[in-house]
């Protein structure tokens, strides 16, 4: 998905792709974490309700949108937004289309933007449940158990990605994916509520408070 800066998240299904990694073997993530993330596959299409509160260092309330996230199959993303206004942003065939209610569609290819080849390869990996193709880009590291709540941690193997985001964490209960956190790399936030959770975005969203609902009872 993509809003405001060049990136994109990665829903319950979430924000992966198909760039270089680096240039050392990966170490295999835990079979703990293998087996949550094979557990969080599915099959497209699949589509999630979303709401994203971003958190940029230059204004001082966050941004608010919100919509639905689609897997398409394949590396076949769509994120729709229908709050605070209409927009459509799809990944299909390397490259992106962003339509606005309005406007003229904006459309470039995704070899003008490497970071987000890498992101989405890994994206995919995750909404696929390819926990071997999501390691060759992400160091993932896992908290909790598959059977109750859990966090997963995944930092950027590639330093063009790294430039642009720091982490990404994602939260869950079981087999559902609660929450992901982008932690971008000039400090910037975006925190997405999945799934049913979206409907709880508070009106004047704060981190704690988007945290507490993050790790709260499902």
């Amino acid at each position: 998905m993509i809003s405001g800066k060049t990136h994109l998240l990665l829903p319950s299904l979430l924000l992966t792709f198909c760039a270089s990694a680096s240039a050392s073997e990966p170490a295999p993530s835990s079979p703990p974490a293998q087996a949550l993330i094979a557990a969080l596959g599915q099959p497209a299409p699949a589509h999630a309700a979303f709401a994203e509160a971003r958190f940029l260092q230059v204004l001082q309330q966050p941004l608010v949108v919100s919509g639905e996230l689609s897997w398409l199959g394949g590396d076949q993303l769509q994120r729709r937004v229908d709050q605070p206004q209409h927009e459509t942003s799809t990944i299909a065939n390397g490259e992106v289309t962003q339509q606005r209610e309005g406007r003229s569609a904006r459309h470039f290819s995704l070899k003008r933007a490497p970071q987000l080849q890498v992101l989405l390869d890994s994206f995919v990996a995750l909404l696929s449940g390819d926990a071997a193709r999501l390691q060759k880009s992400f160091e993932i590291t896992q908290t909790g158990t598959a059977d109750g709540a859990w966090v997963l941690t995944l930092v950027p193997r590639d330093a063009r990605v790294a430039k642009t985001v720091a982490s990404i964490r994602i939260d869950g209960v079981g087999k559902q994916s609660r929450c992901m956190h982008m932690q971008e790399a000039d400090g910037d936030l975006a925190v997405d509520l999945l799934g049913p959770l979206a409907a709880k975005m508070p009106a004047d969203p704060t981190r704690e408070a988007l945290q507490a609902l993050c790790q709260g009872a499902p």
